[in-house]
């Protein structure tokens, strides 16, 4: 059986493992570009910002209460509320050196939630492979033996076919010899063969 290769491109690889910091440094520089517009020492903005932090992550412990509570909601939440308080934290201080710090454990935080949902996924890719595989060697397997059965059929048949030519051959021409007696052969215990000679 012959699976299609598909090559992905090398931007696919890589972009689910660029994501995280793709989207802290975009916050960080949105933040940045806030800063020179006039958020810096910005009492109103801090709280703005302290607000909305605020309501996305009680939005996230809302959605991960209960006994039916939606993980990815959550997740997203307290996503929306670390990049919300990193932006106000880096859009109200004044200097590069907490931002940076804050954008470097933000960062981490977020490659160390990623990796364990890549280490599941990459644990059902594995899973889902040997189970594929096994299923194909199962039906190659099975293909085989039928296909062994189907060609001794033939050959049995194959070879059914020619004895029975050369049986009406040879009785061809054992009725054609002088003194062949079909009598003496029904009476020697061998089957009634059709005669040769039909009467009227």
């Amino acid at each position: 059986m012959n699976e299609q290769i598909i090559a992905r491109h090398w931007l696919a690889i890589i972009a689910p493992k660029a994501a995280p910091a793709l989207a802290t440094s975009t916050v960080l520089i949105l933040a940045r570009i806030w800063n020179a517009n006039g958020a810096e020492h910005s009492v109103g903005n801090a709280v703005l910002m302290t607000a909305l932090s605020l309501g996305a992550a009680a939005a996230g412990a809302c959605a991960s209460l209960g006994p039916s509570g939606d993980g990815v909601l959550a997740g997203t939440a307290f996503a929306a509320s670390g990049g919300l308080a990193l932006a106000g934290v880096a859009g109200y201080a004044d200097g590069w050196s907490l931002p940076l710090l804050l954008w470097v454990l933000a960062t981490a935080i977020a490659y160390g939630l990623a990796a364990r949902y890549w280490r599941n996924d990459r644990r059902e890719s594995v899973a889902y492979k040997r189970q594929t595989s096994a299923r194909r060697e199962e039906h190659a397997h099975i293909e085989r033996v039928e296909a062994l059965r189907a060609g001794a059929q033939v050959e049995v048949a194959r070879t059914g076919a020619a004895y029975a030519e050369q049986l009406a051959a040879a009785l061809v021409t054992r009725a054609a010899l002088p003194g062949f007696d079909f009598k003496a052969v029904e009476a020697a215990g061998l089957p009634q063969l059709p005669s040769t000679n039909k009467e009227i």
